[in-house]
C-alpha cells in the first residue's frame, strides 16, 4: 500500500496529469480546505484542478514527510508562472480530511547562489524528532515572535547556515539583520503567532501568522537540523487574503 507521503504525491500530480484516482484520497464528506480562495470540500478541489488543467501544469513534490496524520511537502508548480508551495494534509481513518498550503512565485537564486528549493532532501535522525521539533519551537517562540535576536546562536548553526529565502543570503548575521530590520519603528518581517510544528526527523516545518512589511501574512519556514542546531532553511510567506475574498469560512491557519 502507498505511504501517505507517496499518496498525496499523487493526488498533486493529478494536477498535472488529469487522472482522477488519487482523488481519492480525499474524505468529501469531511474535508475542511483552509486555502481560503478555493472552495471547500472535494468539489472544490476538481474545479481546481480543472482550473489549473488549462496552463499546462507542470507539478514537482521536492521533500516530502509524515508526522503522524499529517504529510507536510515542499513543492515546484509551474501554472504558467512558476510557484513554490508549501503542502500540509491531515488524514483520519487513512484519508485526507484537511488542508493548508502557502504558496509565493518562484524567484532567485539568492546572494549565495542557492535556489528556493536546492540542497538536502534525505531524512535522518529519525529518533530525533521531538528534539528537533522543541528545537525549533523554541527558536521561533524566542527569536522570531519575541525577537531575542541576541539569542539567535542558541539556535542557529554559526559555523554553516545555508539560506534558500531568494533574499538573502547564508548565514546565521544575514538572518539576524533581516529579522531587526525595521520600517516606520516596527519590524518589517514580524511574526506574531506559531500555529503548528510538524516534523521528521532532521526536517521540521513551523506554521506562523504576522505581518510582512505591514501586510497580514502567513510564514512557513522549513528548517533541516543538524546536532542540535538549524543549519539549512527554506520558506514560502504568502499575504493573507481579506476575508471579503474568501471562498470558504475555515481561516487560513
Amino acid at each position: 500500500m502507498a505511504s501517505k507521503v507517496e499518496q498525496i504525491r499523487d493526488l498533486l500530480k493529478a494536477i498535472e496529469t488529469g487522472d482522477p484516482a488519487p482523488v481519492a484520497v480525499v474524505n468529501e464528506a469531511k474535508y475542511i480546505q483552509h486555502n481560503p480562495q478555493t472552495h471547500e470540500g472535494s468539489e472544490g478541489l476538481v474545479q481546481l484542478f480543472q482550473r489549473l488543467s488549462r496552463t499546462n501544469p507542470r507539478v514537482n513534490m521536492v521533500r516530502g514527510f509524515q508526522d503522524g496524520d499529517y504529510v507536510f511537502a515542499q513543492m515546484e508548480y509551474d501554472f504558467s508562472s512558476r510557484k513554490i508551495c508549501f503542502e500540509v494534509f491531515r488524514f483520519e481513518e487513512g484519508l485526507a480530511v484537511e488542508h493548508w498550503d502557502n504558496i509565493q512565485e518562484r524567484s532567485g537564486p539568492n546572494l549565495s547562489g542557492r535556489s528556493m528549493v536546492d540542497g538536502a532532501t534525505e531524512v535522518t535522525d529519525l529518533s530525533l524528532t521531538e528534539a528537533n521539533r522543541s528545537l525549533v519551537r523554541d527558536f521561533a517562540d524566542t527569536v522570531l515572535v519575541a525577537g531575542k535576536t541576541e539569542r539567535l546562536s542558541d539556535f542557529i548553526s554559526s559555523d554553516s547556515y545555508a539560506e534558500h529565502n531568494p533574499l538573502r543570503a547564508d548565514g546565521a548575521e544575514n538572518l539576524r539583520k533581516a529579522l531587526e530590520d525595521t520600517l516606520s519603528g516596527q519590524r518589517v518581517i514580524d511574526y506574531r503567532r506559531v500555529h503548528r510544528v510538524l516534523a521528521e526527523g532532521n526536517f521540521v516545518l513551523c506554521v506562523s501568522e504576522g505581518y510582512l512589511a505591514g501586510a497580514h501574512a502567513a510564514f512557513y519556514d522549513l528548517f533541516r537540523a543538524e546536532a542540535g542546531k538549524l543549519v539549512e532553511h527554506w520558506d514560502t510567506t504568502e499575504k493573507v487574503a481579506p476575508q471579503s475574498e474568501w471562498k470558504n469560512t475555515n481561516g487560513k491557519f
